[in-house]
């Protein structure tokens, strides 16, 4: 870990591929009538997807954030034309703030341009400066047009550099056209007189944004701490999802953020804001000066350019910044951490693969928007919280329909072909062509389905489930194939990288019971939608199957996040009485909800995870808990049987004793009579002669020796 990550706070941008920019901090909202935009009085909305409670930015007059001294550290004065460092102290001479790079020749000023009391545009009164950054002083002022409000305005740190003038009059260009709750609002533009130079300097007027950035929220903590401390993982999250409807608003219009980092989102109160948009660009422009930050920007930049993939990299690479420490601009600029390395990714697998996901090296193979991350990181978030408290968080899915059928619930072996039938099924893309016709069809037949109006991608994925399902799985993996083969002339093929096929071949090969070679496929879709339980569901089912030790753990994440997939209850349950582990596998068949159509079914598996190997109170209990349920007389006397059988089983190994099971005691005279009783009202339902006779004799057999 570098000395600048352990140091107490989260290194300043240095020089990057090109230059980066830094937020003002401030908090407390507007003043005057223009309050009743205030984020004061928002509420909690959404924030954490209503999951997460977020602590409050409390209220703070704003000019007490004016510095009193506004200076740039001398550790980050770079020349803003090659990136060398600049305006440092040498052989015992003071840094200089104005001056010409010794490597380039190129003028740079660090001195503020505006003083306290200044007047712009006859209108905007300089209340001070309230930060700096790589793009320019941020200024407090007063709108003596508007009420007297509070106003931000920023200008150019170097008003010399051609790439940094440029990259103002871009955020002017585009920053017009943007409107969204969570992105700071530009109220003008102006020009002003600088005071020593004459010349004409543009600035920005934005909404004062008072609150505090999550860079500033994270230097707290590890000032406060052992200097290595993050933000809490649930609200890292709820942050995210926060900001990612803004950044997929601005993609929407056609822009691109390009430097998105914890430095340039700011908390206040209950509402967050995206600030500092000097490197925003048309998705289209390929001219303009390219401005990010180093340890935050994709790779592909210095080639193929910004994109949306590159804002969903520095999205997934500020996530692992606000969750975890870690040198994120030195050892790591290019990657991120091992499980081994950081414990917190080997915790929450499915976080750590949704930040493999974001920040892959392939932009084609990240997520295709920020809506598509959202709603992967939504789900990550459910599974983090059940973690942490065991309290589940139930949600829909997009991607999946809920488990077509239970299976392992009938105290059997389960079966791989019929377990590829029962898993949740990939939904229907609604925008697909004969989506409604999908919706209405009454025909699983190959031979059916088609003749549907229109033979496309979505048409021929439910003709390759209904092979599986019908046992010809050579002929679905020959149809999978045909679907994503590339082919100049089928409009039915599938993308290249949707993830379904492997799904698909991963159903095939649990229907031809590979578990193997099912779980590489369902492994691979698990990579691609980590907030997704039915990827987790079949990855146990194989690892089960196998005897892998980790099934109990895909099981329990299951079921721990969503009590729905009841089939992850049992599955656990199974994994744990093989394990010898018994009161796990009764405390979590008890947790079936009685709501769900299993619920007995359940109940009737704890009774006989409580007999098997059972001491005293553990026949007592099952006992109880066979009286309370509400079970046809066959069904009851099978189990009845069941109890008493091992109930007398432990009498002979162990001495009798006052307890009772069913209302015998557990001597072996009482349980002999259960028994009689049981077998004989078994015999009555007995589906054969044969049946009936085998259960009279044991009647018989069983019954305590008379003179009679």
């Amino acid at each position: 870990m570098s000395e600048d990550t352990m140091s107490g706070e989260l290194p300043d941008t240095g020089p990057s591929t090109s230059p980066g920019t830094a937020p003002w901090s401030v908090s407390s909202p507007s003043s005057g009538p223009s309050r009743r935009n205030s984020t004061r009085s928002v509420s909690r909305g959404r924030l954490g997807a209503g999951l997460v409670e977020v602590p409050r930015v409390p209220y703070r007059d704003p000019t007490e954030a004016v510095l009193v001294d506004p200076e740039v550290p001398e550790a980050k004065r770079f020349c803003s034309k090659c990136g060398k460092e600049v305006g440092r102290a040498r052989d015992g001479k003071p840094a200089r703030v104005e001056g010409y790079c010794p490597q380039c020749g190129h003028q740079y000023s660090f001195t503020p341009k505006l003083e306290p009391e200044e007047v712009l545009h006859d209108q905007y009164e300089v209340l001070g400066c309230l930060a700096h950054g790589g793009l320019g002083w941020i200024y407090l002022a007063l709108d003596h047009a508007v009420s007297d409000r509070w106003v931000v305005l920023k200008g150019l740190l170097d008003s010399g550099d051609a790439d940094a003038m440029a990259a103002a009059l871009a955020e002017r260009r585009f920053l017009a056209e943007v409107e969204h709750p969570n992105i700071v609002k530009i109220h003008n533009f102006i020009r002003h007189t600088d005071r020593v130079t004459f010349d004409l300097v543009d600035y920005i007027v934005m909404e004062y944004v008072g609150g505090r950035s999550i860079k500033d929220m994270i230097t707290a903590r590890r000032r406060e701490g052992r200097g290595d401390e993050a933000l809490p993982l649930a609200q890292a999250i709820a942050y995210v999802l926060e900001i990612l409807p803004a950044l997929g608003y601005l993609h929407g219009v056609g822009l691109l953020y390009c430097d998105f980092k914890p430095d340039n989102v700011i908390q206040t109160e209950e509402q967050l804001k995206l600030i500092d948009l000097g490197a925003v660009r048309r998705i289209d422009d390929h001219h303009s000066p390219i401005y990010g930050t180093i340890g935050y920007q994709a790779p592909e930049i210095g080639t193929i350019g910004p994109s949306v993939f590159s804002d969903i990299y520095t999205v997934g690479r500020a996530l692992a910044v606000m969750s975890f420490p870690f040198d994120f601009r030195g050892t790591c600029k290019d990657r991120l951490p091992t499980p081994e390395e950081q414990p917190l990714l080997a915790r929450f697998g499915s976080f750590h693969r949704l930040l493999l996901r974001a920040t892959n090296p392939n932009p084609e193979l990240r997520f295709g928007s920020a809506e598509e991350m959202a709603e992967q990181l939504t789900g990550v978030l459910r599974e983090v919280l059940a973690i942490e408290d065991g309290e589940q968080r139930p949600g829909p899915s997009a991607r999946f329909t809920p488990e077509r059928r239970r299976f392992g619930v009938d105290n059997k072996p389960i079966d791989l072909a019929s377990v590829a039938a029962a898993l949740p099924a990939p939904r229907v893309d609604t925008s697909d062509a004969a989506a409604s016709w999908l919706a209405t069809a009454t025909t699983s037949d190959p031979a059916g389905l088609r003749k549907a109006p229109e033979y496309t991608v979505e048409v021929r994925l439910r003709i390759v489930r209904s092979l599986i399902e019908s046992g010809d799985v050579a002929a679905a993996l020959s149809e999978l194939d045909t679907i994503t083969a590339p082919s100049m002339f089928d409009s039915s093929e599938i993308d290249p990288e949707d993830w379904r096929p492997d799904w698909y071949r991963g159903l095939a090969a649990l229907a031809n019971r590979e578990p193997d070679k099912a779980r590489g496929f369902f492994e691979a879709v698990y990579d691609r939608v980590p907030g997704e339980a039915a990827p987790k569901l079949a990855i146990a089912v194989c690892a089960e199957a196998v005897g892998d030790a980790d099934a109990a753990d895909y099981y329990e994440l299951v079921w721990r996040t969503d009590h729905s997939y009841v089939s992850a209850a049992f599955g656990l349950a199974r994994v744990a009485m093989a394990r010898g582990d018994r009161d796990r596998a009764v405390h979590v068949l008890l947790d079936v909800p009685d709501t769900s159509s299993q619920h007995v079914a359940a109940q009737v598996a704890a009774v006989r995870a409580l007999i098997g190997d059972p001491c005293e109170a553990d026949l007592v209990s099952a006992g109880q808990r066979l009286d309370s349920l509400d079970l046809d007389v066959p069904r009851r006397a099978q189990l009845t049987a069941e109890l008493l059988e091992a109930a007398f089983d432990w009498v002979t190994r162990n001495s009798e004793c006052e307890g009772k099971v069913l209302d015998c005691a557990l001597s072996e005279h009482e349980l002999r009579l259960g028994l009689e009783r049981c077998y004989r009202t078994q015999a009555r339902f007995a589906a054969t002669p044969e049946e009936r006779i085998a259960l009279v004799d044991r009647a018989n057999a069983v019954r305590p020796r008379t003179l009679v």
